[in-house]
């Protein structure tokens, strides 16, 4: 044998590597022969993409529903505040009135009997 001849060990290193290459390169073609597996994964993307969304728009429909809660308890009870004003008002002017038209009474009744 020369020395350019390569070692019957070394033909058998070479052997196994190349062997190993083309079994790679045999699962990857059969990879992307695989259409039902593909549609598997395109799917399982596409469901986990949708689940990511889902929760997000969830998540900013719950913050804004809170928002529009708080915005709607603030009004109410601004409402419900100027609601007792008004019947705290109503009520003083009722008795008011009352007051007035019961001396009102007094002083008619008074004049129409004359001094004693």
């Amino acid at each position: 044998m020369s020395s350019d001849e390569p070692t019957p060990e070394a033909l058998r290193a070479q052997i196994e590597h190349t062997r190993d290459e083309l079994g790679r390169t045999v699962e990857a073609l059969a990879a992307k022969a695989d259409v039902k597996a593909q549609a598997r994964e395109k799917t399982a993307a596409v469901k986990a993409q949708a689940a990511e969304k889902a929760a997000h728009v969830t998540g900013q429909i719950r913050d804004r529903a809170e928002h529009a809660a708080h915005l709607a308890s603030e009004k109410t009870h601004a409402a419900t505040a100027r609601d007792n004003r008004t019947t705290a008002l109503v009520a003083v002017t009722g008795a008011a009135l009352l007051v007035f038209l019961l001396v009102r009474q007094v002083r008619q009744v008074r004049h129409t009997r004359g001094p004693k």
